[in-house]
């Protein structure tokens, strides 16, 4: 099975692929580290900023990276920004079959009543170098955009509305957010 998991920034991604390691054994792909490797390496012109020209550089890749791992029969979480919304036209209904989608948002009422905690565990997994642009209306109108793109292509979304728990069983079909 492929999970891809994306949402805005700090919307715990990355504790999520991290849990479904400790919990299923499933190896994650950080799309960041990607993205960090190609621009370090020389192999791109693009800069860490150019979120735009990015994402469909990146899923050129990442949707070739996923098609092997279905025809291999094995199992990755993908995790990241740089997944575009359409996604499921990159791949036939042989393919689809083999992956879960899951876009986090977080809802007005969450960022507005826990802004500080969404800035507090910023760093739970990774290291963020630099996190002073961060803003509780950055944060708001992004995860708002990834709601409404979500609703336009019919990609299922996990809302984080209360408290950040959740109960994610990829055994079932439906899982359990709380």
């Amino acid at each position: 099975m492929i999970v891809i998991i994306t949402g805005a920034s700090h919307t715990g991604k990355t504790a999520l692929a991290q849990q479904l390691l400790e919990k299923y054994h499933y190896p994650y792909l950080s799309i960041d580290h990607l993205k960090m490797g190609l621009i370090r390496s020389g192999e791109t012109k693009l800069t860490p900023s150019d979120d735009k020209e990015l994402t469909p550089y990146l899923w050129k890749i990442l949707k070739e990276i996923i098609k092997t791992a279905i025809e291999n029969n094995q199992n990755l979480v993908v995790e990241g920004l740089y997944v575009p919304f359409d996604w499921k036209r990159s791949f036939s209904e042989e393919y689809l079959t083999h992956i879960r989608f899951y876009c986090l948002v977080m809802s007005e009422r969450y960022i507005k009543t826990r802004f500080s905690d969404i800035k507090k565990y910023a760093n739970t997994i990774e290291t963020r170098l630099d996190d002073s642009d961060l803003t509780m209306e950055s944060v708001l109108e992004e995860n708002s955009k990834n709601l409404g793109l979500c609703q336009k292509y019919h990609c299922r979304y996990l809302l984080i509305d209360d408290t950040y728990e959740f109960k994610l069983d990829l055994s079932r079909e439906e899982e359990e957010w709380n």
